[in-house]
């Protein structure tokens, strides 16, 4: 479980094919400022939204702390931006919440529901104003004033269409993630809220 509060933006330096019986599917291996000695083998890191298993780690030095390698499988790279990144892609990482931790965004599982699409970027006064298209299938669930995962960072919902809705991003979170360096036409990974996903699920048996 995760609260979409970004904690370091790691890059991808590394993305093999699996093969033999080691591995299967596709491994990543990341670098970034986290300590390894503070991240056990198995444990759970959200990149950009995405909740992947750490399976090996080390540490460095020069410019990054800690190298980590995961493994995704074909269904996470046909389901999220996965499938595009490549060496050098800048990804937003959190670590999975604790008991004690301030939850200053929102429950985030990780699991990514659909990709949307940047329709706009706006700068006002400092911040920008970002819209996105959503699938069908999401419009449901994303209501004003409610609470959206997008590549990783809580955000809230201001304005929603029939296929889009508008978040505000402040400069901090800009800086400190990777949002701040979207383009029209970006691929994001999409989270809904998790009470949203169980009260849609439950409408749409009420209705059958």
């Amino acid at each position: 479980m995760f609260t979409g509060i970004i904690t370091d933006i790691g890059v991808i330096t590394d993305i093999s094919r699996g093969s033999g019986s080691e591995w299967g599917d596709t491994r990543m291996t990341i670098h970034c400022q986290y300590d390894q000695d503070g991240i056990d083998i198995g444990a759970s890191i959200s990149h950009s939204g995405a909740c992947m298993t750490v399976v090996k780690k080390g540490s460095l030095t020069g410019q990054y702390k800690c190298w980590y390698s995961f493994d995704v499988s074909d269904e996470s790279l046909s389901k999220t931006t996965m499938g595009s990144w490549e060496k050098g892609t800048q990804v937003n990482l959190e670590r999975a919440m604790t008991a004690k931790d301030e939850l200053g965004g929102h429950l985030v599982t990780g699991h990514v529901d659909v990709t949307g699409e940047v329709l706009e970027i706006e700068n006002i006064a400092g911040s920008k104003r970002l819209r996105f298209h959503m699938p069908s299938e999401i419009v449901p669930a994303v209501a004003p004033k409610g609470s959206i995962c997008v590549d990783g960072v809580s955000l809230t919902v201001n304005m929603v269409g029939d296929d889009w809705f508008e978040v505000n991003v402040i400069p901090h979170t800009a800086e400190v993630t990777t949002l701040g360096d979207l383009q029209i036409g970006d691929k994001v990974n999409l989270e809904i809220d998790l009470i949203a996903r169980y009260v849609a699920r439950y409408l749409s048996h009420m209705k059958a």
